[in-house]
């Protein structure tokens, strides 16, 4: 089996890390493609421009994890909606036994749900552009593909955290950290079972649904989050502050969620069900474990 990896930032690189480990061939387009690891065959490519490598004959699988360069608008659509549009150009100009077509999306395209639960089944109501816009390159996929005999299958990802991505932890280290004065659900999921999610969807034998959030299992209120990480290292409790002064909960991807957009949040409880029923399991199934090995410095990482 051969994967395409469209976009390897630090997501794309380990989920192509995890591909490579179970044996498949994994190609991986980026504009720095020296910067991958030897197991992924680089290929320098800009998503945003017409004019990409070549798909490999025999791909049978392609994930498109893509990042905006910079908090706007217009960044956002060139990254989501044209380099999504620019890669589903090349798989289906080239040929290729393509089956599966996954789109790295983000519960950005959700609002606020007043605490409730949502699910696959809830509507999307984006509150501010980069979830507007990533729902716009979700219907794309969509529509793009149908027809096609190509499964598209979106994963919505949660506040992804992990090797890098602390900013909760500097901010109680740092003592500006605050707690919300009304509780506010978050939600996120580590890198790893992020990653994990990706190559399970692609590869599961049963064909995927169109659909899926990708949050770990507990929705945690943030008062909670910023407590226990006090707790672990032993640091005072953060004080309390107006709601809208509540730091950064873990709501969309990675990429989005450094745009600092004020209304992409949102107080909600997303449901993870329809992904553990395909039989993935969660190495980090809540903030606790997967918090406590960042502070202790550990991190998975494929040869």
């Amino acid at each position: 089996m051969t994967v395409l990896m469209a976009g390897c930032g630090d997501l794309g690189t380990e989920a192509g890390l995890r591909f490579a480990a179970a044996g498949h061939r994994v190609v991986g387009w980026r504009r720095s493609p020296d910067k991958l690891p030897a197991a992924i065959e680089g290929a320098a490519a800009d998503l945003t421009a017409r004019e990409l490598p070549p798909v490999p004959a025999d791909t049978t699988a392609v994930v498109v994890a893509v990042a905006a360069d910079s908090p706007t608008e217009a960044a956002y659509r060139a990254a989501y909606v044209d380099g999504l549009s620019n890669v589903l150009d090349a798989v289906l100009a080239s040929g290729a036994p393509v089956q599966r077509v996954l789109f790295v999306s983000s519960t950005a395209v959700y609002g606020d749900a007043g605490g409730d639960w949502i699910d696959e089944s809830t509507a999307p109501e984006p509150g501010g552009f980069s979830g507007r816009i990533i729902r716009e390159a979700e219907e794309l996929l969509f529509s793009r593909l149908d027809g096609t005999g190509i499964t598209p299958v979106v994963l919505r990802l949660g506040g992804i955290y992990g090797p890098g991505r602390t900013r909760l932890i500097d901010q109680v280290r740092g003592g500006t950290a605050v707690i919300p004065a009304e509780p506010r659900f978050t939600n996120r999921i580590h890198r790893d079972d992020a990653a994990a999610a990706i190559v399970h969807l692609c590869t599961m034998e049963s064909v995927p649904e169109p659909l899926y959030l990708g949050v770990d299992n507990e929705p945690a209120e943030m008062g909670e989050v910023l407590r226990f990480l006090a707790d672990e290292l032993g640091l005072p409790q953060p004080p309390s502050a107006a709601a809208e002064e509540a730091p950064d909960g873990g709501s969309g991807n990675g990429s989005s969620r450094k745009s600092g957009e004020p209304s992409r949040g949102g107080n909600k409880r997303c449901s993870n069900a329809r992904l553990r029923s395909t039989g993935l399991e969660f190495a980090y199934p809540s903030f606790r474990e997967g918090y406590r090995d960042i502070l202790a410095g550990v991190g998975v990482r494929y040869p």
